[in-house]
């Protein structure tokens, strides 16, 4: 293959798009039988006559139409890919930049412009995608992950599908915004990795904190942020937190790997969350939804 260098600054308008999908199927009752038509045969009182006994009847009939499917209402297809994608591992170039296209069509959120660089933005993408398929989560493109980009037809999507919330999906380590019923934007994400910690208080070394690194399963409201930059946690540095349960937040993070490994936050990359604050997805007051269980 002959490898030709080119520039790619596409750049991607916010979609409010919708995710994957969920059929059922309605069948209408099947139609009554037809009459019976019947032929009786006639006697006389004369002299006794043989009479035939050829009763006709005509068999029933059922007509049923052909089942119809219908779309959960968080779906939306976006169908296939008309060319391949090639298997570029973490290289840049033009290929990434298609790559970058696929997955924002597909609602997986890799930074505002498809520039062609395979940077943490594009990472976290193809990780996201790998978990949301089952595929192994290792944020490179690899044969595989190629061919999915390519056949995959349905925008990702939460198990929502009404009202405006951030979903938090520990079983598959997804989170999803979701706007009026539809996921807009699908992230890689690290929850609580259930283990038991100590550690000494950042803000206060006379303190000792423990636990078990616990992100809590339920419904939840966003009820303070921090606007800017990096904040000192009790347990460490988080970038730009939404808090939802006492010190449990939703914050940007240098590592975020494809595991539970935080204390009980739900790591974002700082990318996503720069990006989720600047398009004002989560303002005070969003509901946060959390279920799952670890992997």
């Amino acid at each position: 293959m002959t490898h030709v260098r080119r520039t790619v600054a596409m750049t991607l308008a916010p979609l409010a798009l919708a995710g994957l999908v969920a059929c059922s199927q309605t069948t209408s009752a099947d139609a009554p039988p037809t009459s019976v038509a019947t032929t009786i045969p006639t006697t006389t009182t004369a002299a006794p006559t043989t009479t035939e006994a050829p009763t006709t009847t005509e068999a029933p009939t059922t007509t049923a139409p052909a089942p119809t499917t219908t779309l959960a209402p968080n779906v939306e297809i976006v169908g296939e890919f008309p060319d391949p994608f090639v298997a570029v591992g973490t290289s840049n170039g033009f290929e990434t930049a298609r790559i970058q296209l696929r997955l924002a069509q597909l609602g997986f959120w890799s930074g505002n412009v498809a520039d062609g660089r395979y940077g943490q933005a594009t990472v976290q993408a193809v990780m996201a995608f790998q978990k949301y398929l089952g595929l192994p989560a290792t944020g490179k493109v690899n044969a595989d992950t190629a061919a999915y980009l390519q056949f995959v037809i349905e925008r990702a999507h939460g198990t929502a599908d009404s009202g405006t919330l951030v979903e938090v999906d520990k079983s598959k380590q997804l989170l999803f915004i979701i706007v009026d019923g539809k996921t807009l934007w699908t992230f890689n994400t690290s929850t609580g990795s259930e283990q038991p910690y100590e550690a000494v208080n950042k803000n206060d070394p006379t303190k000792v904190e423990k636990g078990d690194s616990i992100t809590p399963n339920g419904l939840w409201r966003v009820n303070r942020e921090r606007p800017e930059g990096w904040w000192e946690g009790d347990l460490g540095e988080i970038y730009r937190p939404k808090y939802f349960v006492g010190g449990v937040a939703m914050h940007g993070m240098t590592s975020i790997p494809n595991y539970p490994a935080s204390h009980g936050c739900v790591r974002l990359s700082t990318m996503a969350m720069d990006f989720i604050w600047d398009a004002g997805l989560v303002p005070l007051g969003t509901t946060v939804w959390v279920h799952g269980t670890n992997p």
